[in-house]
This record gives C-alpha cells, sequence and structure tokens, in this order.
C-alpha cells in the first residue's frame, strides 16, 4: 500500500530518493576532506575507507529499508494505537517493519553500493573465490545484524516509550562508527562492538580478510565468515526482548 502510494506521485519519489543518495553521500565527502589533508585513516588509505564505508552503507540502508519504521514504536505505545496492530490477523513486528514504508531509502543504499564498487575496483585484492563469495555473504549479514539492532532497540521503547534517540544512537551511531577504521577507536570499544554490539561483523572482520589486514582483537581466521552466525545468534536475542517487550504492554491505561 505505501509503495503503491508512493509511486502514485512518480516525480516525488524521484526527487526524495535523489536527496537521501545527496545527503547519504555528505558522509563520505567529510572523508574526502579529511584525505585532503591525511594519506591515511589509523593507516587505512582512502580506496581502504572506501570499502568499509561502502559495506556499512550497504547492510544499513538495506535494514533502514526494511525495518527502518521500528523506530516508532514509542509514539505508537504512548498514543496506544500499538492496540490497532494487536488485533490484525498478521504478526505486530511485520506490521510495524511495513508501517509508512519508504520506498525512497533505497537512495542510501545505492549511494552505499556506488562506493563499495568504486572502492572494490581500487583496491589491490588478490581474489580468490572465497573472497568474492565473502562480499555478499557480509553485506547480507550485515543488514540482518542491524535488523535485529533495530528490533531490539524497538523492544526497549516498550518500557522507555520515547526512546528513539537512544536508538539511534546504536543504528545510524553505529553505521557513521562503522565507517572509520577499527585502529582510531580505543580498544575498550572495539571489545564493546565486537563481543558486546557486534557491528564488527559487519564490516571491520569481512574488510580485514578481503583487504589482507590484521583483525581487530586478533580474532581467529575464520571470523571473516561469521557474520551469518553472528546475525542468527543476534536475531534470536532481538526476537527474546521483542516478545519480552509485547508481553510487557498494557496499552495507555486510557
Amino acid at each position: 500500500m505505501w509503495t503503491r502510494s508512493t509511486m502514485a506521485y512518480r516525480a516525488s519519489f524521484a526527487m526524495t530518493a535523489l536527496a537521501s543518495f545527496a545527503v547519504t553521500a555528505l558522509d563520505f565527502v567529510a572523508i574526502l576532506l579529511m584525505f585532503s589533508r591525511v594519506d591515511a585513516l589509523g593507516g587505512w588509505p582512502l580506496a581502504e575507507i572506501g570499502v568499509l564505508y561502502g559495506l556499512s552503507g550497504v547492510a544499513f540502508g538495506l535494514a533502514d529499508l526494511a525495518v527502518g519504521s521500528m523506530e516508532r514504536l514509542g509514539q505508537r505505545v504512548r498514543d496506544g494505537t500499538l492496540d490497532t496492530l494487536l488485533v490484525r490477523p498478521a504478526p505486530v513486528l511485520a506490521q510495524l517493519g511495513a508501517d509508512r514504508f519508504a520506498p525512497r531509502r533505497i537512495g542510501r543504499v545505492a549511494q552505499g553500493a556506488l562506493v563499495l564498487g568504486w572502492s572494490l575496483a581500487a583496491v589491490d585484492v588478490a581474489w580468490t573465490p572465497a573472497k568474492v563469495l565473502l562480499v555478499p555473504v557480509a553485506l547480507a549479514g550485515g543488514a540482518v545484524i542491524f535488523g535485529a539492532v533495530f528490533v531490539a532497540g524497538a523492544s526497549f521503547q516498550f518500557l522507555a516509550q520515547d526512546a528513539a534517540e537512544v536508538q539511534n544512537a546504536f543504528t545510524y551511531g553505529g553505521t557513521t562508527l562503522l565507517q572509520y577504521p577499527p585502529a582510531v577507536f580505543a580498544a575498550e570499544l572495539v571489545r564493546g562492538v565486537t563481543f558486546v554490539l557486534p557491528l564488527a561483523f559487519v564490516n571491520w572482520v569481512p574488510a580485514s580478510y578481503l583487504l589482507g589486514r590484521p583483525y581487530p582483537l586478533d580474532l581467529p581466521p575464520w571470523a571473516a565468515f561469521a557474520s551469518p552466525l553472528v546475525a542468527a545468534v543476534c536475531c534470536a536475542l532481538a526476537g527474546l526482548a521483542w516478545r519480552a517487550g509485547l508481553r510487557s504492554y498494557r496499552s495507555t491505561g486510557s
């Protein structure tokens, strides 16, 4: 329904998608400005930073396209409109993901894919079948990991009710953090992003394997291909949090 509504005004859709593309591209423009003054960040040249940026941007863009509407759950809890979803013969999670579905977000995915394609062509990678396979595996696993973070953040809003910005700190903030190499961050933050909120498996670990760089925290070699496993664990934990949050919902009391 939302897609048909959007496509009823094709010019408007094109302009909003281009606006999404342009706004997202400003993040990479900031990186380009940095490289007008330095040759590398944390020992990573521009093309390798582009790999990090592209993997993170595409994975996050796909998750945002699918379940980005979850951030509005707090508003539904406050005004009681979540009750409408509870009486429909469809999973509440699916309804929230589809609520106000915004095809214009494809602009973020396209921009990240463009940077990723350029950077993979620019870096000197000794391509093997394993490395070729790793790119789509990392993108899919990263999208699911970010999707699980969206769901977990929405689950927290059952309790906090006004925590959209807290959720955004881990979703939008997480993808911004991943645009830069782990070497520029404190070891404690890298450990947290690897073992607590495992965003490192979106791009830091797979990109290290692709580019022949040391893994963060000396992880084992097979860790580059662990994104699907990490994504499955994240989905299981996010599912448990979602069920607990939904069971705790008591409407507005009015």
